[in-house]
């Protein structure tokens, strides 16, 4: 039996969980999410998801355990939800209800799966807006009377990290946040 809190931790890709995973290793019994409908291209998910599901092998050879949770993929979904939003830049209104719809998404599984704490690994991508997510996790939790785990994983050389573990377990680096919008 362990004292650590569960969390369930959102992961956009492998790479970017590389690094996060294993700065949570002593801290909690984490689980990992994989939910992203951004991902627009079905050919593009299965290479995301095969980089992940690599990492949380690695990680348990390393940690004993990494269970992955696969979220719906429902490309639709996140479509609907950016309507009117097609032409919005990088890093604006759209990717707000991006990370909305996924970390809305993750707190409910979360609560349905008995975790207290969710997470996400976007803030390890220097692409990424730390304080955003921030007050959307925050604002997430509350809604669901759980904890957001708010860590800024790019921090302390996290993204850095992050490329040198991709390299050297030979993971799928994409070069765009998975949406035909920001392709």
């Amino acid at each position: 039996m362990t004292d650590k809190k569960k969390l369930l931790l959102h992961s956009c890709c492998g790479p970017c969980s590389t690094s996060v995973l294993e700065s949570l290793r002593e801290e909690y019994e984490t689980t990992v999410f994989f939910y992203n409908p951004n991902i627009t291209d079905g050919e593009e998910y299965e290479k995301r998801l095969a980089a992940q599901k690599q990492v949380c092998r690695e990680e348990e050879s390393v940690a004993g355990v990494c269970p992955l949770v696969l979220g719906n993929y429902d490309p639709e979904r996140y479509i609907e939800a950016c309507a009117g939003l097609e032409d919005e830049p990088e890093g604006g209104s759209r990717c707000t209800v991006c990370f909305r719809l996924r970390l809305e998404e993750t707190a409910r599984k979360a609560k349905e799966l008995g975790f207290e704490v969710f997470g996400t690994t976007l803030s390890v991508s220097p692409h990424k807006n730390y304080k955003l997510l921030r007050v959307l996790g925050q604002e997430i939790a509350q809604t669901y009377g759980l904890e957001f785990l708010d860590r800024d994983f790019k921090k302390k050389n996290g993204y850095g990290r992050s490329v040198e573990l991709s390299k050297a377990y030979g993971l799928y680096r994409q070069n765009y946040c998975g949406c035909d919008f920001a392709r």
